[in-house]
């Protein structure tokens, strides 16, 4: 497959696991993916992740953040950044982006694979969210000085995690999307699929088979195809849940069909996760940073099957 003048479209940033993503034109970018990605995430009373998998109505959240703290360029964050929470029938939730006093830590919680500590954001947080959602649950944020979560060794040696679902990123191409949609009778928007980094200007699905690329200055490497789960049948403004695009997706993107590997049969794949070797900043000459229209080069390719095992 071709890259052509593969460039980045467009970046996301979630910083609530499962609620909506902020669209930014350039972000900084760490160990654990863009800065701020899922830096906060959704628990039940025993500690447990809560997604659009369980609470479809996580959707509707909105998350919004102060221009510093999303532009790699600006300075040091003002004393009042927060994050802002909306969602409807519901008052603005504002959350500090570096706390006046110590958090309060949560010795336990869990996603997915993994449990570790992370700190509370309060009663007022807690509140706001268990309203909402309808049952008791929390808002916790990434303990970063406490905690670690690598990623899974058997693809990505030496990576680490906020609380992502496996990889500090997912990339899919403007291309792969139209392929998808060209076989539904409704279109669908990107944000069905949550990508950190979405680039245009190669075919489509190249992106299965980047093993190694750089954008701009920053080197990228393939980890593994993304399997897709419900969360992308949900309707992202009404919250009603379908069948499409898996349904879809299992005619020319089931694991049996891209790959022999028979860990992969029951899957559908959509995009690739990738990792980045994350320079220092003295290093590259500033803070390591993606911005829209940077430049995407690949200098390995592979089968699916060997950028699989």
């Amino acid at each position: 497959m071709e890259t052509g003048e593969a460039r980045v479209k467009a970046l996301y940033v979630y910083p609530v696991k499962s609620c909506r993503g902020i669209s930014v034109s350039n972000a900084s970018v760490t160990e654990t993916g863009l800065k701020w990605d899922r830096h906060w995430m959704i628990t039940n009373a025993n500690g447990r992740f809560q997604t659009q998998r369980n609470i479809p109505k996580l959707a509707l959240i909105e998350v919004t953040m102060p221009v510093e703290a999303l532009d790699s360029s600006w300075g040091p964050l003002s004393p009042d950044a927060a994050l802002c929470i909306t969602a409807p029938g519901m008052e603005p939730l504002y959350v500090p982006l570096v706390p006046s006093f110590p958090l309060e830590k949560v010795e336990k919680v869990t996603c997915w694979e993994w449990s570790g500590p992370a700190l509370s954001e309060g009663a007022d947080a807690d509140e706001w969210f268990s309203n909402y959602v309808g049952k008791p649950t929390r808002l916790v944020r990434f303990d970063t000085g406490n905690a670690t979560r690598p990623t899974d060794p058997d693809y990505a040696i030496g990576y680490n995690v906020s609380f992502t679902d496996g990889y500090p990123f997912l990339l899919i191409s403007q291309a792969s999307l139209d392929a998808l949609n060209a076989q539904l009778a409704e279109a669908l928007p990107i944000n069905r699929f949550r990508p950190s980094i979405f680039v245009e200007g190669c075919d489509a699905f190249a992106e299965d088979t980047w093993d190694t690329f750089t954008i701009g200055k920053l080197k990228f490497h393939g980890v593994k195809l993304c399997a897709r789960c419900k969360v992308t049948t949900t309707n992202q403004q009404t919250t009603v849940v379908g069948k499409e695009p898996l349904q879809t997706l299992k005619t020319f993107r089931a694991g049996q069909l891209l790959t022999n590997i028979h860990g992969m049969k029951n899957q559908v794949y959509f995009g690739q996760n990738v990792a980045c070797e994350v320079p220092e900043p003295s290093n590259y000459g500033g803070v390591p940073a993606l911005k829209v229209g940077d430049l995407l080069k690949v200098t390995k390719t592979a089968s699916v099957t060997e950028i699989m095992l």
